[in-house]
């Protein structure tokens, strides 16, 4: 480190609202475990968030369309009329929900849409109630708008999902949100319409407690579960519930960067102030891609659901199969959140005590060369992670080394 650095690092002052923000624990993982494969290590990466399917011709030929009209420049503040169209007849057709175009907005990703609703909505003290296991970035986000995380453990038993009971318990005059997804990340675990009732009944109770749902991975599910969103359900409660979805998952656009929502066309236009003030539009070429994604043929969808059933039943499988590993079959998503309680206490070949998840997926990373991530980083222990959004080769090859590392503990 050069002097002028040292001068520099010891000038700054870090804003008191990221104080105790860090890096995602998993991109923490991900580039240590990129780093070991640049050194020579055969490292399997199971920790990625997104589909290993290339986005479907169809709509990249829809972007370089636009492209050759000249459709890069500015579009509308928070979404084009084309795809805010699109994103209406999705919900009408899919979901059974009508919205206006002025109560649909469209971000740089969902992970904007969230930043946006609670920057738009929350004051300094302001609750939101999060159900563990949760995707790492919702907290962190609540917190940086200055709002307080209220964390709910929702463990296997209880299938990774709220109970009403819990929900009425949480509940405080400062409650300003209800955060829920379904199907899960990181725990695959979906709400069905039973399942719904008795919190959407729990809200109805408590008129000043929002519920916004993310339904990213809508288009993920299997053995006939069948998707529903909350509003669909419930229409009391479209007044204040803002529903979020996109399409980085279901058509394979994680790089294009586009979510979306439908909501109250108060909080909507709320929500596009701070868009104004912190990236304008999403990406114009990005825009017109998803209106060919939202509109064109659907038929890749059920073929990679599919694929990742066949993956996901070979997980489960494997993982039930090795002694100390609990694996509940998830309802939808890529991914699976296995209990590991039955290894801590257990001793690794070099005499290191597995203490925590954490040790167990650092176990795993250096002695099988396998990424994993663990359930601390989402909330809830002791259980970890496995995306299987990867071929079946490396899925059999990096089970059948967790496994070995596995039975190597004493």
């Amino acid at each position: 480190m050069t002097m002028a650095t040292k001068i520099e690092e010891a000038g700054f002052r870090p804003a008191s609202r990221i104080a105790a923000i860090g890096v995602s624990k998993i991109l923490q993982i991900g580039a240590r475990a990129s780093q070991m494969k640049r050194d020579g290590h055969p490292v399997i990466i199971l920790g990625a968030g997104e589909p290993d399917f290339d986005t479907p011709d169809n709509v990249k030929e829809a972007a370089k369309a636009a492209i050759d009209r000249g459709e890069t420049k500015y579009t509308a503040l928070d979404g084009s009329p084309e795809l805010k169209k699109a994103v209406v007849g999705k919900f009408r057709r899919e979901n059974g929900v009508e919205y206006a175009l002025d109560e649909v907005t469209v971000a740089t990703g969902a992970k904007q849409i969230l930043f946006n609703a609670f920057m738009a909505s929350i004051d300094p003290g302001d609750e939101v109630i999060i159900p563990t296991p949760y995707w790492t970035s919702y907290s962190d986000i609540v917190e940086v708008c200055g709002g307080v995380p209220v964390l709910i453990p929702c463990d296997a038993e209880a299938g990774f999902r709220l109970q009403a009971d819990q929900l009425e318990r949480a509940i405080t005059p400062r409650t300003r949100w209800l955060l829920l997804n379904s199907p899960s990340n990181p725990s695959g675990a979906a709400y069905g319409e039973a399942d719904y009732r008795p919190l959407l009944e729990v809200l109805l109770r408590h008129p000043h407690v929002w519920l916004m749902v993310d339904d990213m991975y809508e288009h993920i599910v299997y053995d006939g579960f069948r998707f529903v969103t909350p509003v669909a359900i419930e229409p009391k409660l479209k007044a204040r519930t803002l529903t979020i979805n996109g399409v980085s998952k279901a058509y394979a656009m994680t790089g294009w960067r586009i979510g979306y929502a439908g909501g109250p066309k108060a909080l909507i236009r709320a929500m596009a102030v701070i868009q104004s003030q912190a990236t304008s539009c999403p990406s114009s070429v990005s825009q017109a891609a998803s209106v060919e994604a939202l509109n064109g043929p659907q038929h890749v969808l059920k073929e990679r659901q599919e694929s990742f059933r066949r993956r996901r039943d070979l997980v489960v499988a494997a993982l039930n199969a090795i002694p100390g590993i609990d694996c509940r079959t998830p309802e939808g998503a890529f991914y699976t959140f296995a209990g590991c309680a039955g290894l801590i206490g257990k001793v690794t070949p070099g005499g290191r005590r597995i203490e925590t998840d954490a040790d167990f997926t650092d176990y795993l990373l250096e002695d099988a060369h396998v990424a994993v991530v663990p359930g601390s980083a989402f909330g809830l222990s002791p259980y970890f992670r496995i995306s299987y959004a990867t071929s079946e080769g490396e899925l059999k090859e990096a089970l059948t080394r967790i496994a070995t590392a596995c039975a190597k503990l004493v």
